[in-house]
């Protein structure tokens, strides 16, 4: 249940780590953080490609059965959300594309939240895992979208001082 939390936590304070050992590009929690929520997104992507109990994590099986009965062609929207996890996580790692590339992320956690409610309410499992309970998918969720937007909102919030002439 906490595997994914995990995914992104690990890294971080390897990545903050880093930062304190002169790793430049690691000299923030803000940059290190979102490395790490890069990381989660290449792991958690990966499970849309490849086949369920194939290993430790959930594979393609089991995200498609997590997609709401509303959404059609729910295979190619696992194939197609697996992508712009990747993209989000190759964006998130480049301070050039990092805002555009949180604020992606960000939208694509909420259209992605009712997969998790669903996935909840009907109890369906993960690789033969229970499911992960409501009350803790919500929370993780926002999470995720925070982490996301973390990216987006300083860089637009500096933008803005600097137009009106205040020194970022």
């Amino acid at each position: 249940m906490f595997g994914t939390l995990m995914l992104i936590a690990i890294p971080t304070v390897l990545f903050r780590l880093l930062g304190a050992f002169g790793v430049g590009r690691f000299a923030t929690w803000r940059v290190s953080v979102l490395h790490g929520l890069a990381v989660m997104l290449v792991f958690t992507a990966s499970a849309h490609f490849v086949p369920s109990a194939l290993g430790p994590m959930p594979g393609h099986h089991d995200l498609v059965a997590m997609v709401p009965p509303f959404v059609p062609f729910p295979r190619l929207a696992v194939y197609a959300t697996g992508v712009l996890e990747l993209l989000g996580a190759a964006g998130l790692v480049r301070k050039a594309t990092r805002p555009k590339a949180g604020l992606g992320l960000a939208a694509l956690f909420v259209l992605m939240l009712p997969a998790n409610i669903h996935a909840a309410v009907e109890q369906i499992p993960f690789n033969g895992e229970p499911a992960t309970p409501l009350w803790f998918r919500i929370p993780e969720q926002v999470i995720f979208i925070a982490v996301a937007l973390w990216a987006y909102v300083p860089a637009r919030a500096a933008a803005a001082r600097r137009a009106d002439g205040v020194p970022a």
